[in-house]
């Protein structure tokens, strides 16, 4: 399949779920207009906040199934749209856990209620309580209703507990991961790499990737031992696409990425950059600035050498390669069929590009 072929598919795909949510939104905020209009209201910004991404996991989610030979594409369309309201639900608390009130340039839900609440002359804390305590609102509403579109999917019988036990060990797991970044945060010692791993594959990969892929692999009724591999697959390429992405928040074109290069630095995120480098003697020329919310553009020129000399930087993309490695292995086993290397294939060489 060629880049026009896969570029078409993908947006066919990406229209089908699309319509499943707007339907879906379009259903609440009519239910929600009978208990009055800060409800609807309130729908609304739900329904602005879960639009405008890439709806990677619902692609997923209808990659694996099509791939295995599923043809009910507006079940699986629900389902890719039951990870995609998990996913909304889960940055939207995101943010309220890390104080962030902007989203994709523009402000999530906790900004927009704490923007209205300061234009009618609220103070500034007491109108971030309010924009926070209403994105805990609309994030509970993203959760529990993914399980709704799985049941609006058609699915019934076993088939359907299959998926409501994939969809709930997707969020079961993740918010292990959130917990112990949570806990990373505020610890004395900085996490190991084999902690920083363990927790972005609990808090990202298990919902991104592992969950969508073998819900789609369920759906088109796979064997057990496919429904295995793609999960084995989509845990490993998840971790190696979360390394990627924290190196890109380091070392990557702002221009590209759409994010600064300082955020993270700010931040003091926790990364496996990170956890490498505090190991080395070098780290202590900059460990100071790390985690400084004034970090200068100099300073973070400053720590991104000592990321460079500590081999920190090449650690990271050894073992995101690893790990996209460790996922094309996953991919060769035998009981997935040709199709299905095929459809996932670009994604293994995408990790591998990225960290060229």
């Amino acid at each position: 399949m060629d880049t026009h072929d896969l570029v078409a598919v993908s947006e066919r795909r990406q229209q089908h779920v699309d319509r499943v949510l707007a339907a879906f939104f379009s259903d609440s905020r009519r239910r929600a207009g009978a208990l009055g209009a800060p409800y609807s209201a309130l729908w609304e910004t739900l329904e602005r906040n879960a639009s405008g991404g890439k709806r990677f996991r619902p692609r997923m989610v209808m990659a694996a199934y099509e791939s295995l030979g599923g043809t009910d594409l507006d079940a699986a369309a629900h389902v890719g749209a039951a990870f995609e309201l998990l996913h909304t639900a889960l940055i939207v608390h995101d943010d309220v856990i890390d104080r962030d009130f902007v989203r994709r340039g523009g402000p999530n839900v906790s900004g927009s209620y704490r923007d209205i609440a300061t234009t009618a002359g609220i103070p500034l804390p007491t109108a971030e309580h309010r924009g926070m305590s209403v994105a805990i609102i609309a994030g509970d509403l993203a959760l529990f209703n993914a399980y709704r579109l799985i049941d609006r999917s058609g699915v019934d019988g076993l088939l359907r507990t299959r998926l409501h036990d994939i969809l709930d060990e997707a969020m079961f797991v993740s918010a292990a991961g959130e917990l112990y970044d949570v806990d990373f945060s505020i610890r004395s010692t900085p996490p190991s790499v084999e902690e920083i791993v363990d927790m972005e594959r609990l808090k990202t990969a298990g919902y991104s990737f592992e969950g969508p892929l073998q819900a789609g692999a369920v759906l088109a009724g796979a064997e057990q031992a496919a429904v295995d591999a793609l999960g084995d697959f989509g845990r490993d390429i998840g971790i190696a696409y979360q390394i990627v992405d924290d190196l890109l928040g380091v070392f990557g074109d702002e221009s590209a990425t759409g994010k600064t290069t300082l955020g993270d630095l700010r931040e003091g995120k926790r990364t496996v950059l990170l956890a490498h480098a505090v190991t080395q003697p070098e780290w202590a020329e900059v460990a100071d600035l790390f985690g400084s919310p004034t970090l200068t553009a100099e300073e973070g020129d400053r720590i991104r050498g000592v990321l460079e000399k500590t081999g920190s930087r090449r650690f990271a993309e050894a073992l995101s390669r690893d790990f996209a490695n460790r996922a094309w292995k996953s991919l060769v086993d035998e009981s997935l069929p040709d199709p299905v290397r095929e459809e996932f294939r670009p994604i293994v060489a995408s990790v591998l590009g990225r960290v060229r």
